[in-house]
């Protein structure tokens, strides 16, 4: 048993090769979160410097990715909370989008309303749609029930319903 713990801690990656290897998709999923560059930057980063605070923690974590996640998600939403009602510009095209599938025209055109949902509904969002997680794991994400992933999407693909129809009616309107 020591011999095979041995081998675990010279097979994982160091901090350094482990953050440059999940840096793309880091940023990407901050940038969903985000909202913008600079911001996604910011959260991406944060993220990395707690990971590194607590490297032994996260490299024997079973899934590192799902921890990461994890730990910026939970950063996007406390950062998140209304301290004051600001403005934000959002940009309106997440970051490297792809090409040759049908409905990428229908996901721009939605970004913007993604982008206005609050914190937690927009996490969801993200990380069920954009990232592909079950409600179980966006669940185990954000530590809470999967009943709670399912009403906090209901809520979030109400808002977007109701804001692509609005503005589907101020095109006719125009």
């Amino acid at each position: 048993m020591v011999v095979a713990s041995q081998r675990h801690a010279q097979d994982a990656p160091t901090f350094e090769e482990y953050a440059a290897s999940a840096w793309p998709r880091l940023y990407r999923t901050a940038y969903l979160l985000a909202g913008s560059h600079a911001d996604a930057e910011d959260l991406a980063q944060q993220t990395l410097v707690q990971a590194f605070r607590t490297w032994d923690k996260v490299s024997r974590a079973d899934h590192p990715a799902a921890y990461l996640r994890r730990m910026m998600t939970n950063l996007y939403i406390s950062g998140r909370r209304p301290k004051s009602r600001r403005f934000e510009l959002l940009t309106d095209t997440p970051p490297e989008p792809r090409t040759g599938g049908s409905g990428h025209e229908d996901r721009l055109e939605l970004w913007p309303h993604v982008a206005s949902l609050p914190p937690r509904q927009r996490a969801v969002i993200v990380l069920r749609y954009y990232e592909q997680l079950s409600e179980r794991e966006i669940a185990e994400t954000l530590d809470c029930s999967t009943g709670n992933v399912k009403s906090t999407a209901h809520r979030a693909l109400k808002a977007l319903r109701a804001a692509i129809g609005s503005h589907a009616h101020e095109g006719e309107e125009a």
